[in-house]
């Protein structure tokens, strides 16, 4: 009798512990899986910059030239190289960088509606520092040289912002005018993604910022401040025995800390401004 009794136990508690299992699905992840891209292979993009950022990730946006669009799981918004403008919406970052080689690189009016506005330079010759944790994300930047519009130098009057949240280390190299040094390089760290500007000459020579991506060694490389495809493929092309080229039809890239490649990978992104979402 006791031996019955037990086998209908072991029974019941099989029969709940595959329901249990049934119930208890994996969580579905929206992220753009890198890791197992395949060059020249099709994406389907059913998201977009105004919908809610998957938990443990952050979706970045190409928006025009040098500014990018952050996005995070919390409601963050962050615009990088901010001109002023980034399309047909009514969305307000809630930080801005800028940087201001060129004019494409910064607004001196920016809206003051905008919590927190972080030039890239100070007085010149002196630089800047920012060190601001928002809690969800962490905005620090490290100070580089830029050329002056006389032909000199202005020391500190660029600024390399990085970004760290949700476990990633997201760096833009804004308008960079020379190699970091073994100092700047170890304030910069690890960058886990990194925008680059690849026209060749307005920022770097080519082979010069070559160097410096495979110094980082970013597990996602950002091309930026291309001009031409011409600039764009010159640059791929000296990069394609270091990385694997992931080229994409998409803006944005959603990205979290396991969907890093297990080999650093280029992603090209096609700019595109922003534009709120359309009633039906």
């Amino acid at each position: 009798m006791r031996l019955a009794q037990l086998l209908f136990t072991l029974c019941l508690t099989c029969v709940a512990g595959a329901a249990m299992a049934q119930s208890e699905t994996r969580r579905a992840s929206h992220c753009l899986a890198i890791a197992d891209a395949t060059p020249g292979a099709a994406y389907i993009h059913k998201a977009s910059w105004t919908e809610p950022v998957p938990e443990f990730s952050v979706r970045l946006h190409y928006v025009a030239h040098a500014t990018f669009l952050l996005q995070t799981p919390g409601g963050l918004n962050v615009a990088t190289d901010f001109t002023g403008f980034l399309g047909n919406t009514q969305m307000i970052p809630d930080v801005v960088t800028m940087n201001h080689a060129h004019e494409t690189h910064w607004t001196a009016y920016p809206d003051p509606a905008i919590k927190h506005v972080l030039p890239g330079w100070g007085p010149f010759g002196e630089g800047i520092e920012h060190h601001l944790d928002l809690g969800e994300m962490l905005v620090r930047n490290v100070s580089t040289d830029i050329r002056s519009r006389m032909g000199g130098t202005e020391e500190n009057g660029n600024s390399i912002f990085i970004f760290e949240v949700e476990g990633l280390c997201i760096g833009h190299l804004g308008h960079l005018h020379h190699e970091p040094n073994e100092q700047q390089y170890a304030a910069i760290g690890r960058l886990d993604v990194v925008m680059v500007p690849v026209d060749g000459g307005y920022t770097l020579p080519r082979e010069v910022m070559v160097r410096i991506v495979e110094r980082l060694k970013s597990s996602v490389v950002i091309p930026m401040h291309w001009f031409s495809g011409f600039a764009l493929d010159a640059f791929l092309e000296q990069v394609q025995d270091s990385f694997i080229i992931d080229r994409r039809d998409s803006a944005f890239l959603e990205l979290s800390l396991r969907d890093l490649p297990s080999r650093p990978t280029v992603v090209v992104l096609q700019p595109q401004w922003l534009r709120d979402a359309q009633d039906p």
